[in-house]
């Protein structure tokens, strides 16, 4: 099983691409070149950017050749291989290996391509910074030298350490260092990074897993973990084992105020957050000296830690400002017995902890008068209020938060209209919502319908299995809903929920506050052991 990069795996699917292009019926080298050649930054373009090649002339070249058909990818797999082991110690081969391999593949192949400057000697003596003339690749793959190359008055060819040619500054940053020094000090930056970095996401995967009881969050945690081991297997473990330097490190005896003090889980997770994210950086820019597929691959890690980062510390808050938080009712007036007002009073009197008002049919202005005095009356319950879909409507009511459906504006665009200091709630009908909400910056979550509702008309029921698998994947606050009432909360509860919201269970109730105390003692009951008596 070879070991190749993600820019080798695009290159041979890019291929085929190029082959379906020109219209040919097999596979040729000159493709596999155009596929690598496809992405601007990877290394075999800046490698033929630097000895001062245009890549639109290549390309074109390229296009009109009649090259031989290519051999079976494992046959050029094996070449790149065999050359990273000999010049990098490494069996796992990148792009740039591929393209050696791939024109080195047929000898006049190899002669064609030398013709317009990609010539096989040319690009592996900058890439290994070789005093011979000597191409180190399989005899298979290697052809001896004819005299007139052997000859070449190219300066690239020249030693480089030759007294009249100068290193080329531009190829020297981008590959492989030619000065020791200079590898082992940018490898012990990566190796004390590397470990830096493993050790907060370590961190990080306890605090989601023991401290949130958070599955979803456990694997995203976890998925980074192996996201940086993959990377750092793009270096040689024994270049960064050389270069690691603990008992004369500067660094172990520099301490800064505030290192030693935690003063909770929570605080834990945000220290480690944010060296997770320092650590990074520092390795995608010393990753860089290696190559950009590298620092590419960290740049993309970074940036999902920053996602990771929204979902856990808005959810710590969320977590703490709904801690105590059960019962949600939503409001319409058309489905109350009595006035709004009395509704609310009655209600909170019970237990409800959560008010939403959901009209969809009320005129703007009219909406946001009776808002204002859901607002007034909610304050002096002591309850929170959301107001359901409108986020205009929740800022200038100042409502706590706003609570959305799948088909209504996403959490990132509700957030520029409330602020940060606002709620919002997402309505979910599958794992896979529940986790995009999560990601997205979501304070809580519905999930549901459970059972079929009488104030509103639902099409599916993911019913208690979905409260079952929600109340396993995230600990995000979230609230089962639909149709839920005194006769089938115990369902609920049993299948693990301890949040519900309700609508006619207390909205269309003669006593609302008798309702919900028995809605409220049925979410604070032990459920029944399963087989118990």
């Amino acid at each position: 099983m070879h070991q190749t990069s993600p820019g080798v795996e695009r290159a041979v699917e890019g291929a085929r691409v190029w082959a379906d292009r020109l219209g040919s019926a097999p596979l040729r080298l000159a493709h596999f070149v155009l596929a690598l050649l496809d992405e601007e930054e990877g290394r075999p373009a800046v490698l033929l950017e630097h000895i001062g090649l245009s890549l639109t002339d290549v390309r074109d070249q390229l296009a009109v050749l009649e090259s031989p058909p290519a051999p079976p990818v494992t046959a050029l797999f094996t070449a790149a291989r065999d050359w990273s082991i000999a010049h990098r110690h490494d069996p796992e081969f990148l792009t740039d290996a591929f393209l050696l391999a791939v024109l080195a593949a047929d000898p006049g192949f190899r002669t064609a391509a030398a013709a317009f400057g990609c010539s096989v000697e040319r690009l592996e003596r900058i890439l290994t910074k070789r005093p011979d003339r000597d191409s180190s690749l399989p005899p298979t793959l290697a052809p001896v030298l004819t005299e007139a190359e052997g000859k070449s008055d190219d300066p690239f060819l020249a030693s480089p350490r030759s007294e009249t040619h100068a290193p080329n500054p531009g190829v020297d940053a981008i590959f492989h260092l030619p000065d020791p020094t200079a590898e082992i000090d940018a490898a012990r930056v990566l190796d004390a990074s590397f470990n830096r970095a493993r050790e907060a996401a370590r961190v990080l995967e306890d605090y989601c897993r023991f401290a949130l009881d958070d599955r979803f969050l456990t694997e995203q945690v976890k998925e980074l973990r192996h996201g940086l081991a993959a990377a750092a297997r793009k270096l040689p473990a024994h270049v960064l084992l050389a270069a690691r330097e603990t008992l004369r490190d500067v660094g172990t005896t520099a301490t800064a105020a505030g290192e030693y003090q935690r003063v909770s889980p929570a605080h834990v997770a945000v220290v480690n957050l944010k060296r997770l994210q320092e650590s990074l950086r520092s390795l995608e820019e010393f990753g860089k000296v290696f190559g950009p597929e590298l620092g590419r691959e960290l740049e993309a890690l970074r940036y999902r830690v920053y996602t990771l980062e929204r979902a856990v510390v808005f959810g710590s808050a969320s977590r703490e400002r709904l801690a105590t938080a059960q019962l949600y009712v939503l409001l319409t007036r058309a489905h109350c017995v009595a006035s709004l007002d009395w509704t609310i009073r009655e209600a909170a009197r019970g237990g409800v902890d959560v008010f939403q008002l959901r009209e969809k049919t009320m005129p703007d202005r009219e909406l946001l008068d009776c808002a204002r005095d859901v607002r007034r009356w909610t304050r002096e319950a002591g309850a929170l209020f959301v107001i359901n879909d409108r986020p205009d409507m929740a800022r200038l009511c100042e409502a706590d938060g706003v609570h959305l459906g799948q088909d209504d504006m996403s959490v990132k665009d509700a957030r520029r209209i409330v602020g940060p200091g606002v709620l919002i709630g997402v309505s979910t009908h599958s794992v896979e919502h529940l986790r995009a909400a999560v990601l997205d910056g979501a304070d809580y979550v519905g999930i549901g319908p459970t059972f079929p509702s009488q104030t509103k008309a639902f099409d599916h029921f993911p019913g208690l299995d979905f409260v079952r698998a929600a109340s396993a994947e995230c600990s995000l606050p979230a609230f089962a809903l639909g149709g839920i009432g005194s006769a089938n909360v115990g369902q609920v509860v049993a299948a693990g929920a301890r949040r519900i919201a309700v609508s006619s269970a207390i909205c269309a109730a003669d006593d609302p506050e008798h309702a919900a105390r028995l809605l409220k003692s049925a979410l604070t009951r032990e459920p029944p052991v399963p087989g118990g008596l």
